[in-house]
């Protein structure tokens, strides 16, 4: 309660006290004038946040760091009075996401309409709203409002790098093999042709063979016989390291003006380096037509079967933008249990802080088996742990596995892009 309403309450009570003792129309028609005012601004404030439209929509549900979110909201005065002011104040937890506004002077039957565009600067799943709306009478009497739980999410995928290159090149990864395994995706190698079923494409029709079966016909598709490739990435929390950080308040969007270049550094953290360059070599490798498969245990397992093309992208970003460096299975493990899966057509990439060299010797075995490795190494000791990584170094050199180092503020897409710090043996 307010000091204004408590003095006109106060007020109020000694007027209807001094008209009912003395009698005098003068103190009568004061105390009428206080109770109108007060019975007026709490009508005008309750009615102020009822009969209002409330319309927020967003053309997608997806945005990736570097990309701006956008919502679309409409708000209609539905009822015979018009709408002094209301103040929408949002509750969503996308950083610097400023949908809370003052609609003022909305007249009956009037609609207002904004758009509110947010540059992302971090991954994750983010809540857009609830909404409340808050208004009051004239003379700010009374304040009322009004909770609109209802409430949408939004994800944000991790920033991906152009990578120019990576070696060993993809010529030199192991493959070649006959793998037989039958596709969806239309590929170079043919394994056969079967009856037309609702939804294939007509681009896949068979004609030859539909004129002398006289029904249609369509060809089925197997995968190239070159590598898939693995990505696992650590997520453990004991090799976890990070810097204090807050998200950096994005520059206005330009609306009709052109795209603005924004530079969005990363977070000081080994986990947001090492997903960085998880989603920036699985659309390497996707846009070069590789199938790329995905495993990590962080707070849950995210396994993403290989597969290709721009949906596999999609369903890499998709688990990548909510992972988090709180796993407790030791990288070494991870790859020790899941690696037996792998087969010799196979290469997996790892990405990992840890400076043990227990998972050096994993990749080590796995390459016994004909699996070519590559490490990428985030140092730790950049992002303030006490860590020496000299002996996974020197266990990584000794086995012939390619080596990348990625250290705090090193662009990602060179460092990738150049001549590994240890050669792999060719």
């Amino acid at each position: 309660m307010n000091s204004r309403l408590i003095f006109l309450l106060i007020a109020l009570v000694a007027a209807w006290a001094l008209a009912l003792n003395t009698g005098r129309d003068i103190v009568f028609s004061l105390a009428y004038l206080l109770t109108a005012t007060l019975a007026l601004s709490l009508l005008w404030a309750w009615n102020n946040v009822r009969q209002l439209a409330i319309r927020r929509t967003s053309p997608t549900r997806r945005s990736q760091v570097g990309q701006y979110a956008e919502e679309s909201f409409e708000v209609v005065n539905q009822s015979h009075w018009p709408k002094l002011w209301v103040e929408l104040r949002d509750d969503s937890t996308l950083p610097w996401h400023r949908a809370s506004r003052v609609v003022s002077s909305l007249r009956r039957g009037h609609t207002q309409r904004w758009v509110v565009r947010t540059l992302c600067t971090q991954r994750g799943r983010f809540r857009l709203g609830p909404l409340t709306l808050l208004s009051g009478d004239p003379l700010g009497i009374f304040h009322t409002q009004q909770a609109l739980s209802a409430s949408n999410h939004i994800i944000v995928y991790p920033l991906t790098l152009e990578i120019t290159s990576f070696e060993p090149s993809v010529s030199e990864l192991s493959g070649g093999e006959a793998r037989h395994r039958r596709t969806y995706q239309i590929t170079t190698n043919v394994a056969g042709v079967r009856e037309y079923a609702p939804g294939d494409s007509f681009n896949r029709i068979h004609w030859p063979t539909t004129a002398r079966a006289r029904r249609l016909m369509v060809k089925e598709f197997e995968l190239d016989p070159t590598a898939d490739i693995w990505i696992y990435l650590d997520l453990a929390v004991a090799a976890a390291a990070a810097l204090p950080w807050s998200p950096p308040e994005p520059e206005p969007s330009i609306f009709g003006g052109g795209r603005r270049h924004l530079q969005i550094g990363l977070p000081p953290t080994t986990t947001e380096y090492g997903v960085t360059a998880a989603a920036s070599l699985a659309r390497y490798f996707l846009a070069r037509n590789r199938a790329v498969g995905m495993n990590s245990r962080g707070r849950t397992r995210e396994f993403v079967q290989s597969d290709r093309g721009e949906r596999q992208l999609n369903k890499f970003l998709e688990a990548l933008a909510v992972v988090e460096g709180v796993g407790d299975l030791r990288f070494a493990d991870l790859v020790a249990t899941d690696g037996v899966r792998l087969n010799r057509n196979d290469t997996l990439l790892a990405i990992s802080p840890d400076p043990s060299r227990d998972w050096a010797l994993a990749l080590q075995m796995l390459q016994r088996r004909g699996v070519n490795s590559i490490a990428v190494v985030i140092d730790g000791a950049s992002f303030g742990a006490p860590r020496d990584y000299t002996a996974l170094f020197g266990e990584l050199s000794g086995a012939g596995i390619a080596t990348y180092r990625i250290r705090r503020n090193d662009p990602i897409d060179q460092v990738l892009s150049q001549a590994p710090m240890i050669q792999g043996r060719r």
